[in-house]
């Protein structure tokens, strides 16, 4: 009999963490060690019912839910938590938490506290562990008397978020995606969500990229274009007008006879439309002006289509873009603006990354007019992507550190005892 595994994770939702929970709980079965039952989540205001929606590729998960609100079928060998780490509880008699991290220099104190909690943390990229590995907290009495300190205590190791190769690769057959309305043969692609933030704040940097695209390519005669797949976490038609309503502002505060255009794509879109997306001829290169990434699956995908990147130069997605094959923006670290920050997940003291508006200006109008000079790193990068941080990558990671760290756990055997025989009773007359 094979242990029981329940992970407790947002595998059922249109976001980065569903994805990474739908990738972990695809390679746990695949191990073929554990007996693997899923806790399904909610992960903020995403939507919901990805595995319905994509019931022909997800189907196998179908067996595996538990359902939502019920008490457990037992104590489970093995217990997974895919989440923020204040929210790790131990449940099982081995205790593992998933995070993708922090995007900014500092955590708060509950979320070593709950690494403290399990036997063992995953993260996504070396800038998460080293952001919980140097972050600490003195505890104090209401004397002030110093009881000790916060900090990690209990393993802490890196899993990648590999991509998966058959979803995500070059293609010149992108007929599910229509970009014909766009006039422009040029195109900038972002993709990922527009956050709280004041201009220049939010943590993908959405307003300020937009700003330095109009900037940059203002009353010029031959211009790119900008194409947003953004959101602020849902896909209604409200979400899609505050978006719309965001650009607007933007676009009348820039002085100017003439601005490039920029195009919005909003709502879902499955791995195959993206992976199109990527790969439409109109799409030459990706740019994301990111404040900070736990590991930024977007610019991963990206990287598979052999086209360039630009971005910026710190957080998670260092671990697979390489500053000698992408165009990496330099910068500083600076303060988390209050418009910003998240009571006691986006700190006040924390730092994040700010880029350099020159650079940024620079490099947009460069590699519009000189594209083919960044064709070459691009082509190295979708090697280094492809070779080190697939789905196979991370399945042969994580296959290692379960057997690194989870224990033997006994198992019933049968007990066959022998059959004896009964002497048989004779009458004595």
């Amino acid at each position: 009999m094979k242990p029981l595994l329940i992970i407790s994770c947002p595998i059922d939702t249109y976001s980065g963490y569903g994805a990474r929970s739908r990738d972990v709980v695809k390679a746990l079965v695949e191990q073929n060690k554990y007996d693997v039952k899923i806790l399904p989540q909610k992960w903020g205001n995403t939507p919901w019912d990805f595995i319905q929606d994509h019931h022909d590729e997800w189907g196998f998960l179908q067996p595996l839910l538990l359902p939502i609100g019920n008490q457990l079928p037992a104590k489970p060998k093995v217990w997974i938590q895919l989440t923020i780490p204040n929210e790790f509880q131990p449940v099982g008699e081995y205790n593992i938490g998933i995070t993708a991290g922090i995007e900014t220099t500092l955590c708060h104190h509950s979320w070593i506290e709950g690494i403290n909690r399990m036997d063992l943390t995953l993260v996504s990229s070396n800038h998460a562990k080293d952001t919980f590995k140097n972050t600490s907290y003195t505890q104090q009495d209401d004397k002030g008397n110093v009881l000790g300190t916060v900090e990690v205590t209990k393993p802490l190791e890196v899993l990648l978020e590999g991509a998966n190769l058959d979803k995500y690769f070059p293609s010149k057959n992108t007929k599910t995606f229509d970009l014909d309305q766009i006039k422009e043969s040029f195109a900038y692609l972002f993709v990922g969500h527009w956050m709280q933030g004041d201009l220049g704040e939010d943590r993908k940097n959405v307003g300020l990229l937009i700003k330095c695209f109009y900037e940059t390519f203002k009353n010029k005669s031959k211009t790119p274009a900008l194409i947003l797949k953004t959101s602020s976490g849902g896909a209604s038609y409200m979400d899609r007008d505050s978006i719309l309503s965001k650009i607007y502002q933007i676009k009348q505060s820039i002085k100017a006879d003439t601005l490039p255009n920029i195009y919005l794509i909003h709502g879902e879109l499955s791995d195959k439309e993206i992976n199109d997306l990527y790969n439409h001829k109109k799409v030459k290169a990706m740019v994301n002006l990111t404040k900070g990434e736990g590991f930024g699956r977007p610019l991963l995908e990206f990287s598979l289509t052999k086209k360039p990147i630009i971005t910026t130069n710190w957080s998670g997605h260092i671990d697979f873009l390489d500053s000698k094959f992408t165009t990496l923006i330099q910068g500083e670290l600076t303060n988390v603006h209050p418009s910003a920050q998240a009571k006691d997940m986006i700190l006040a003291e924390s730092k994040w990354f700010t880029p350099d508006l020159s650079e940024i200006n620079f490099r947009l109008l460069d590699m519009f007019n000189n594209y083919k000079n960044y064709e070459k790193g691009a082509l190295l990068q979708y090697h280094k992507s492809k070779n080190n941080f697939s789905y196979q990558n991370m399945l042969e990671t994580l296959n290692s550190l379960t057997d690194t760290y989870i224990p033997d756990f006994p198992s019933p055997i049968s007990l066959n005892l022998p059959k004896l025989e009964m002497p048989k009773l004779q009458n004595n007359v």
